[in-house]
């Protein structure tokens, strides 16, 4: 591969919002789509930048406003200065701009500034001794960074700051041991056939993770296999996670709920559609696949006018607990109580957590404490990968 400098990146932190409030402790320049300098914002002020007609514009606390642009940046003077959006402070250029509903807010940050806030983030406060865990996660986070670059270009960004893509919490969210390990890694990539690997990633497998093309369509790639991730005694690495273990309970009426909303969003059609018209009752709900790594590949619904299957990711979806969110993981088996026809309780036991297909963070911090370092651990989750240095 060649040697290209380091990238810089653009993170959406914020879409369609109706403002943002910016302040910096050594003050903020403010300039136009040519570079032109249209504003300061003195030491300690915080402005207030928000839509206006088709631009945005800056408003000073006074009253005052700048001419609305079709794009602001702002920056520190200070390059060790952050620019503080909303109360939280990110290193690099802020970049603000009109979208459809509102404005979005950007962070243009070199990339090994960006890692520092997601390793960070993505994997919190830790040990030395799961630093090669740490410094995994360094190498695929910029992984994945390379390997997706200007996925939402239409949007004016690279990537969300959130778990849409992965979490980046900036300057606020950066632990020395987050810093050491994305410092220690400067540069260097999972490749295959020459180019950055798709390096998905979760927080728990459950022991084993899932075949790419299990969760995303298209993923058929040699480095997305279903692999054991167990030590010789046959613990899961994973086992430490606090989310290894979990279970999930509806009663008959919650279960109703729960399917008369997420069962709406699915694009059902013919008998299915017309089976999920009618939720007066919930006959069963059965696994009826797994995939090659144990995971429920399909579930059967039956409802009083016919049987829905749900398949694949939609799996996670339909199945909500009562917080909204998705379903755990898709690792789980079902137990059905039912007076006479209609289900009157449903529990779910599972294990893991996230999609389950390749990096396991949690597995990886385990298998740093059993002295494993960094390129052992990406072998082990990307089999036939190679690790590179990119710049």
């Amino acid at each position: 591969m060649e040697n290209p400098t380091e990238p810089a990146i653009r993170v959406g932190l914020m879409v369609g919002a109706a403002s943002a409030v910016v302040s910096g402790g050594a003050g903020l320049s403010v300039s136009d789509p040519s570079g032109t300098r249209v504003a300061e914002i003195p030491a300690g002020e915080s402005w207030r930048v928000a839509m206006s007609g088709a631009g945005v514009v800056a408003l000073a606390p006074g009253g005052g406003a700048i001419a609305p642009s079709e794009v602001l940046e702002i920056v520190s003077p200070d390059p060790n200065a952050p620019v503080v959006v909303n109360g939280r402070p990110y290193h690099g250029t802020i970049v603000v701009l009109r979208d459809r509903t509102g404005i979005t807010v950007i962070d243009r940050v070199p990339m090994e500034t960006y890692l520092a806030g997601v390793v960070s983030a993505e994997m919190g406060r830790r040990s030395p001794e799961d630093q090669e865990a740490l410094q995994a996660q360094a190498i695929v986070s910029r992984t994945f960074a390379l390997r997706n670059l200007g996925r939402w270009r239409a949007q004016g960004f690279d990537l969300y700051a959130s778990v849409a893509d992965q979490v980046y919490g900036g300057a606020a969210a950066e632990t020395p041991e987050g810093r050491a390990s994305v410092d220690g890694t400067r540069g260097r990539v999972l490749t295959y056939g020459g180019a950055p690997i798709d390096a998905f990633f979760y927080s728990t497998c459950g022991g084993r993770t899932a075949e790419g093309t299990e969760v995303f369509r298209g993923a058929d790639r040699p480095y997305l296999r279903s692999v054991p991730d167990v030590a010789l005694d046959g613990t899961a690495y994973c086992s430490l996670s606090p989310r290894f273990h979990w279970r999930e309970e509806w009663s008959g009426e919650a279960l109703r709920a729960t399917l008369r909303r997420t069962l709406a969003t699915l694009a059902l059609t013919g008998r299915q559609a017309d089976a999920a018209l009618d939720l007066s009752e919930v006959r069963d709900v059965r696994v009826s696949y797994r995939t090659a790594s144990g995971r429920v590949g399909q579930l059967t619904i039956a409802l009083p006018r016919g049987e829905v299957t749900v398949s694949g990711p939609a799996v996670r979806q339909v199945l909500r607990p009562a917080s909204g969110e998705l379903l755990r993981s898709s690792a789980f088996s079902l137990t059905a109580t039912r007076d006479g026809s209609r289900l009157t309780r449903l529990v779910a036991d599972g294990v893991g957590a996230g999609h389950g297909v390749g990096f396991c963070q949690w597995g990886a911090v385990g298998r740093s404490r059993a002295g494993q370092d960094h390129q052992q651990i990406l072998a082990a989750y990307y089999p036939g990968a190679v690790l590179e240095r990119l710049y």
